[in-house]
């Protein structure tokens, strides 16, 4: 114990960060002992970097930004949607497509110390957001009497707590054996002083690294050769709150099968030009998406010579990747993307402090910045009334109330 704290100073010093063993002669054993195994197990330099490289970021102007083509899933016409529909059936019902769902968050912001996916739609009886997705995946896999293998991305947090919960309810009467869940890795947070923070006298502050951690982390899994071994081609990846997120929709699978690209978003389209959401475009001949703050009313104003917009396509968070893609995007990294939070932390006095204005960076990855390694991508915009309906907080646009009113128009309604 004492070599490895003699290590640990050694680090702590060397980057400016002997604080975190300021409690260290309060501690039990096991907390010394713990503690001093999660300062090794840091990446300093990698956090520090990422701190310095985060203030000296320019903003992407959209001078170079061209629009990115994208279909109408309402104006299909009936031969398109016939073969659309056909193709993505033929691929579910061959075994082809498997469901990733990215469920690292908890719910906060809803009052649960919980996952999120835990939270329940006031239905009668209550049902939970995960077992909503369940029901998408368990009613095609008995439709079409075919496995689909569900991967379950949470964070180091939350994993027991989702698996307890999936045993509680004997995972939804879906196949425990097609489900499979992994973690996505964390990164320490870090103050304005360039200082890491302690969330108890004896623990470092880690979050999640984001949703682009998605490919590393099903390569650490090893979840990318289980893919290959049950010979999955289409992989869908989409968030665990979205209650109309319908994770095997045929019309969208087939789609971006017969675009022949490797990668497809649903979109929704941006109805204010002053509405914040990131927008498609292609940027240096590649898809990416592009901080609203970089187009300017003008260009959210362009159209075409048929009137559709040129720039108004926004992520949904439902995408489509091929088994070659996933496999392609696990061996890069992803850029880091900077945020300013709120988060409780320990202070000199060793007492625990919620602060009333953001306090800390966290530094996060995402599924989109994926899109720019690809030259091309199928985006199909849907209906935002009966295909979107997240739930964030109990305030806002996205909250419980307009998701079950939805549910059960859209989802209930249709099963009667």
């Amino acid at each position: 114990m004492i070599d490895k704290l003699n290590k640990a100073k050694e680090i702590l010093k060397m980057y400016n960060q002997e604080h975190l063993l300021q409690f260290y002669n309060e501690l039990t054993e096991v907390q010394k002992s713990n503690l001093l195994n999660q300062i090794m197990s840091i990446n300093f330099e990698e956090i520090l970097y990422l701190y310095e490289k985060s203030k000296t970021n320019v903003l992407d102007t959209t001078e170079e930004a061209e629009p990115v083509k994208y279909m109408i899933k309402d104006n299909l016409k009936d031969n398109k949607l016939k073969k659309f529909t056909n193709s993505g059936i033929k691929a579910i019902k061959s075994g082809k497509v498997g469901v990733i769902t990215l469920a690292g968050g908890q719910g906060t912001r809803l009052g649960l110390n919980a996952p999120k996916g835990t939270f329940c739609l006031d239905t009668t009886p209550p049902i939970s957001l995960f077992e909503i997705l369940c029901n998408y995946i368990k009613n095609f896999s008995l439709k079409f009497n075919v496995s689909i293998p569900w991967f379950i991305m949470t964070s180091t947090n939350n994993y027991f707590d989702t698996i307890n919960f999936f045993e509680r309810n004997n995972y939804f009467g879906y196949d425990k054996n097609d489900i499979f869940f992994f973690t996505q890795d964390n990164l320490p947070v870090i103050n304005i002083d360039k200082k890491l923070v302690l969330s108890e006298i004896y623990k470092v502050n880690f979050a999640s690294n984001g949703n682009g951690n998605l490919f590393t982390a099903l390569k650490k899994s090893n979840l990318i050769k289980t893919m290959e071994q049950k010979k999955l081609e289409w992989l869908f990846v989409g968030g665990v709150d979205n209650v109309l997120l319908n994770p095997l929709d045929p019309v969208f699978i087939g789609y971006t099968i017969n675009s022949k690209c490797k990668v497809g978003s649903k979109t929704l389209f941006k109805k204010s030009p002053s509405d914040k959401s990131w927008v498609f475009a292609i940027k240096n001949g590649k898809p990416t998406i592009i901080d609203c703050e970089m187009f300017t009313e003008e260009i959210s104003e362009l159209t075409d010579n048929k009137g559709n917009y040129l720039y108004r396509e926004t992520n949904m968070l439902a995408h489509l990747f091929h088994i070659d893609a996933i496999t392609k995007m696990s061996t890069i990294n992803l850029p880091y993307h900077r945020a300013f939070r709120k988060n409780a932390f320990v202070n000199e006095e060793g007492m625990k402090e919620v602060p009333e204005k953001p306090n800390i960076y966290k530094f996060e990855q995402f599924v989109f910045d994926a899109f720019s390694y690809f030259d091309n991508i199928a985006l199909l915009r849907v209906n935002e009334e009966e295909e979107f309906a997240p739930i964030k907080s109990f305030t806002g646009p996205h909250n419980p109330e307009i998701a079950l009113e939805r549910y059960e128009r859209y989802v209930l309604n249709k099963q009667k």
